[in-house]
């Protein structure tokens, strides 16, 4: 990547002359873009500095280091596993909502009562950020299928924190202000005193989902058997298009033939019709 005039090696260009903290360069970000590449598979674009510098610069100041050199060094020489969960975790992007995309949960919805009634179904949400994708992928199969459905969610993510928010399943009101009054009395319960103004998904849907950590590049998947409907959406926009056919052949091995992948609206898969066709706004049939 060309050099600028924010090199290091610039007279003029420490952190006081670029009016930050901490000195950054465009060596500093080719290196994080190797790295998150790496490790997470991301690809972060060049317009990202300002985002990279900002999240990242909190790590320096709670490991203790003075310049993102000394840092990344560190952390590709000794940083230890903790350490690198931290810096996943901190360029990973967790924008959600509760029925994002309703169009999705409508066809979900048509898709589990095309099935006879105690059909087992098996589902994986592979980009769970805090919970509100999941939660609304079983709260929509508890009223498709009823309280006693055969229904068994699997929602992972790259990202630990997100994850035990995901798992805690406690929201501010006004995350759940889209939802109607009959779902919230009937899916959540009200904090009280201390806990005014804050919701918590009730038990019987808690205990459908199975809350676990996955690195989608990794080939290390934990899974012993295969999916009916994955959701992975706006997931694949971070990859390149190498990453992402790798990720979908990965999925496609996961999957029951037949079954069904929920993708994001800035998703689209038709160059990979060998493994999944077209079904529906976004949706995917496995072959």
């Amino acid at each position: 990547m060309r050099q600028d005039s924010s090199s290091a090696s610039v007279s003029g260009s420490g952190p006081a002359a670029q009016g930050r903290e901490f000195a950054w360069t465009s060596a500093d970000f080719s290196r994080v873009q190797a790295l998150i590449y790496k490790h997470a598979g991301i690809s972060l674009h060049d317009g990202k500095h300002a985002m990279v510098y900002s999240r990242l610069s909190r790590r320096l100041r709670e490991t203790g280091h003075e310049s993102f050199d000394d840092y990344l060094s560190w952390l590709e020489k000794q940083g230890d596993a903790r350490e690198w969960q931290e810096f996943v975790n901190a360029l990973t992007t967790n924008l959600t909502a509760f029925f994002r995309e309703q169009h999705h949960f409508d066809i979900l919805a048509q898709h589990l009562k095309s099935k006879a009634a105690g059909t087992p179904w098996r589902v994986w949400c592979n980009a769970a950020s805090t919970g509100e994708e999941p939660y609304s992928i079983v709260l929509t199969a508890q009223e498709t299928l009823g309280a006693n459905a055969n229904f068994k969610l699997t929602a992972s993510d790259i990202d630990s924190k997100v994850l035990a928010t995901a798992s805690n399943g406690i929201y501010r009101m006004e995350n759940v202000k889209n939802l109607s009054q009959e779902r919230l009395q009937r899916f959540f319960m009200r904090g009280k005193a201390s806990n005014a103004g804050m919701v918590r998904v009730k038990p019987e849907l808690r205990r459908m989902i199975d809350f676990l950590q996955v690195n989608l590049i990794r080939d290390d998947w934990p899974f012993k058997e295969p999916f009916d409907i994955v959701f992975c959406r706006n997931v694949m926009i971070y990859f390149d298009a190498p990453t992402q056919r790798k990720v979908l052949e990965r999925i496609h091995r996961v999957m029951k033939p037949g079954g069904m992948l929920f993708v994001g609206h800035a998703e689209n898969f038709t160059d990979s019709r060998d493994l999944f066709v077209l079904r529906g706004k976004t949706v995917y049939e496995r072959i």
